[in-house]
């Protein structure tokens, strides 16, 4: 009889994943040197004929890739391992792309959407932001640091501060400044005793404003007399001196004060600073009234962030604008901007109140008729006008507060023409200086206006192209990749740490858009 045809082969499916391979099927040798190197894929000669290879997984006539990842037991034979796990792998974002990426996860972000234009621009708005973010840290410190160094004054007094100079550093309308030594972490910080004068009020409201910046920080207070060795203006030294063995003098009629300690020493007033820049803005306008653009974004910017807080500034005013000296020097001053001391300092308002107890005394009888009229508006509305006559004061152009709002006069006085920023910064103080409340700039359209003057776009961008919004977008994405290659380089050279005008810079390009540049410009190029 014929025989039965053979039964089907059973296909076995296998289950299980390889067992680890054990101490005798690995290579001998550490792979650690090569593993990680660009040749990876040729082995040191002292493994191309070692004995006891796994001659399975290496046949001798195909060449070796490197060494073998080991299955996992959640894996089994035949499946896709690099291609699996990179399908169940989230698609990183361009804030988390560095030059040692691997190329497979580079790979899977460059088959998404976006493409290749989309992953680079996303890669330079995220390192502006951290290059932002490490530049304040430079120049206002960690904030750990910070926190640690107000937890350690807590309950200090002057017996724990030493007594750098005699006399204030600098005097502000409501406040002596004094330099004080404090021994922190194994080193002598200089920090800055603020002692009020009698007139001031608000200082509860400004211990409990957040960091920035442009706003003054205190992190210690108490109440104490003032100790012998510090003068206040007015008092002599005479007055100071009493016989041997009785109590000072002054201590007899020195009130108790209460005294505030601040990590930023001011050495001058923004009023001291522009009263002494008489001849510096004869003779180099253009860095003048460039570094006049400078301080006046800085006001902006801390105002924005006293409207976040709910807190409006108490005297806005030159005399109460601190300046702070930047702890390195930008490497952009070099010979005759050095000489005339154009080195940019950080400006900090000082004086503050809460919106909702605001009370601002009228100097004329305009302002009181003016104030009462626009009691319904919100009361940032002052933050516009005290801008506005800033400039004017920081140009060196009198104006008082009725011809400012135009009760005696249908125009502002005239701002000569001196540089490429003079026509705009008029512009911007008609604006903020409008008759009409309601066609003012806002603080933040001003500071945005100051922006467009410093870093462009300028006008002649739109002499040879209409001004579109895609105009608009393509400079601003040229312009971020042109300022990180200015990081770039600069970071290859003498190795000083950028200056608080490149922070601001920043700043600018981090968080512009194509609509707000349309706005701004339309308004400024009117």
């Amino acid at each position: 009889d014929p025989l039965p045809p053979p039964l089907p082969k059973k296909q076995l499916q296998r289950a299980e994943s390889l067992p680890e391979p054990g101490p005798s099927q690995r290579c001998r040798g550490d792979p650690t040197p090569w593993a990680g190197s660009i040749l990876y894929s040729i082995p040191p000669p002292h493994l191309q004929h070692e004995e006891g290879a796994p001659s399975s997984i290496t046949p001798p006539n195909r060449p070796s890739w490197g060494p073998k990842k080991p299955l996992t037991k959640s894996q089994s034979l035949g499946e896709p391992v690099a291609r699996s796990s990179l399908q169940r792998a989230p698609s990183p974002s361009p804030a988390e792309l560095t030059f040692g990426m691997a190329d497979g996860e580079l790979g899977q972000l460059l088959e998404s959407p976006a493409g290749v234009c989309g992953v680079v621009l996303g890669c330079q708005a995220a390192t502006l932001a951290r290059l932002s973010a490490r530049i304040q840290e430079e120049l206002t410190g960690p904030e750990e640091q910070q926190q640690l160094l107000e937890a350690e004054l807590a309950g200090k007094s002057w017996a724990a501060l030493s007594i750098l100079d005699r006399e204030p550093c600098c005097e502000s309308r409501d406040a002596w400044y004094f330099r004080v030594g404090f021994a922190f972490a194994q080193t002598q910080l200089v920090l800055a005793a603020k002692v009020p004068k009698p007139c001031c009020t608000c200082l509860g409201v400004q211990s409990s404003l957040g960091a920035h910046c442009s706003i003054q920080r205190l992190i210690g207070r108490f109440t104490d007399r003032l100790p012998q060795e510090m003068v206040l203006p007015g008092s002599t030294a005479e007055q100071n001196q009493s016989p041997a063995g009785e109590e000072p003098a002054h201590l007899a009629t020195c009130p108790v004060l209460q005294v505030f300690i601040s990590p930023e020493v001011p050495y001058q007033t923004l009023a001291s600073f522009v009263k002494g820049s008489h001849d510096l803005h004869r003779t180099s306008p253009g860095h003048y009234e460039r570094l006049a653009c400078l301080l006046l974004l800085q006001v902006c910017t801390g105002l924005e962030h006293l409207r976040v807080q709910n807190v409006g500034q108490g005297d806005l005013c030159p005399e109460n604008l601190l300046l702070v000296r930047c702890p390195s020097s930008p490497r952009s001053l070099q010979g005759k901007e050095a000489s005339l001391g154009l080195c940019l300092p950080r400006l900090l308002i000082s004086s503050f109140f809460k919106v909702k107890d605001k009370h601002r005394p009228c100097s004329t009888s305009q302002e009181q008729d003016w104030t009462k009229g626009l009691a319904a508006l919100p009361s940032l509305v002052t933050d516009e006008l005290n801008v506005g006559m800033l400039i004017y004061q920081i140009l060196h152009v009198d104006i008082a507060l009725e011809n400012a709002l135009q009760f005696r006069s249908n125009r502002l006085p005239e701002i000569p023409s001196l540089s490429i920023y003079s026509t705009g910064l008029k512009r911007l103080a008609m604006l903020l200086l409008h008759s009409d409340p309601c066609k003012r700039v806002s603080i933040e359209q001003a500071r945005s206006i100051l922006q467009v003057l410093l870093w462009g776009p300028r006008q002649e961008l739109f002499a040879r192209s209409k001004k579109t919004l895609a105009l608009l977008r393509s400079w601003v994405e040229v312009k971020r990749a042109l300022l990180l290659l200015k990081f770039a380089e600069n970071s290859a050279g003498a190795g000083v740490s950028p200056s608080l005008e490149e922070w601001l810079c920043c700043q600018y390009f981090k968080e512009v858009t194509e609509h707000t540049l349309y706005q701004v410009t339309q308004a400024l190029y009117a």
